[in-house]
């Protein structure tokens, strides 16, 4: 459930603007063919928003996490976060993926606070790495190594890592994926709670689209490669929000009928049709 910012975490800095303005990107394989994954694509995301990324395998929308992220350039167009433009990796924006990919030889704190460590900055980090531990439920795991952990204890452990570098953007490429259903849900509620408490800008992507409007304000679906935004859904379901009520399976069976996946005519067929736009 999410919560009110706490006392322990209002100091806490909150997210930025996050800009992609007209951003291409293809790849050339080795025998000289070329995919293009994304094509002048834009977006815009508030501080603080939570903004859930949807559409098939393949059409782009972790070749956009990597740009954003600064571990990938693009061929043309420009990305920013809060006016700065992506030059390269930074400490601002965290990364966090389907597979924890915790370091087996570390204990939990010591892979929270390796990036402060890495980055020269761990004393003025060692507090939060601490106040981030008791944050996500891990305080009584602090010493364990990561096969001790399960799945749920270790994508916290990920996400603690993530966050103790105070990123303005975090990007979640399906951190959930790998759990079963019943810890997923869990896992989503964490993310809230701390999103909330935290105010970071988050892009999440997901290919549950249940998952995409239980957490998030905004959701944007990706067309088939090269990926291109063809809808924007603000979510407008109060907080916490229920998961059978008669709006959200309203939105769900809207969603689905916009990727295709409900049957009958595609929903932009028929948009075109009653003279909408297409």
């Amino acid at each position: 459930m999410v919560t009110a910012r706490s006392q322990a975490t209002a100091a806490f800095d909150e997210g930025a603007s996050l800009v992609v303005s007209g951003v291409s990107r293809s790849f050339r394989a080795e025998d000289g063919s070329e995919t293009r994954a994304l094509a002048n694509l834009s977006l815009a995301v508030a501080p603080g928003e939570l903004v859930a990324l949807v559409g098939p395998s393949g059409c782009g929308k972790s070749t956009l996490l990597r740009l954003i992220a600064g571990l990938d350039r693009a061929d043309r167009g420009e990305l920013s976060v809060a006016g700065e433009p992506i030059t390269g990796p930074s400490a601002s924006r965290g990364l966090m993926f389907q597979d924890p990919n915790l370091f087996p030889w570390l204990s939990v704190r010591r892979n929270i606070r390796f990036g402060p460590q890495a980055r020269g900055v761990l004393s003025q980090h060692q507090p939060d790495v601490d106040a981030i531990l008791r944050l996500v439920g891990l305080e009584e795991f602090a010493d364990h190594y990561p096969h001790q952990l399960s799945g749920g204890m270790a994508q916290r452990a990920a996400l603690a890592r993530a966050l103790v570098n105070h990123p303005k953007v975090l990007l979640l490429d399906e951190p959930l994926g790998a759990l079963d259903q019943f810890t997923r849900m869990r896992m989503q509620d964490e993310v809230l709670r701390l999103w909330q408490a935290r105010g970071t800008t988050m892009l999440l992507v997901t290919h549950d689209i249940d998952e995409a409007l239980y957490m998030s304000d905004r959701i944007v679906l990706f067309s088939p490669r090269p990926g291109r935004i063809e809808r924007e859904i603000i979510v407008e379901l109060e907080r916490p929000r229920h998961r059978n009520s008669s709006r959200f399976l309203q939105l769900r069976a809207e969603i689905l009928d916009l990727l295709h996946l409900a049957g009958g005519e595609p929903a932009a067929t028929r948009s075109r049709a009653d003279g909408g736009e297409g």
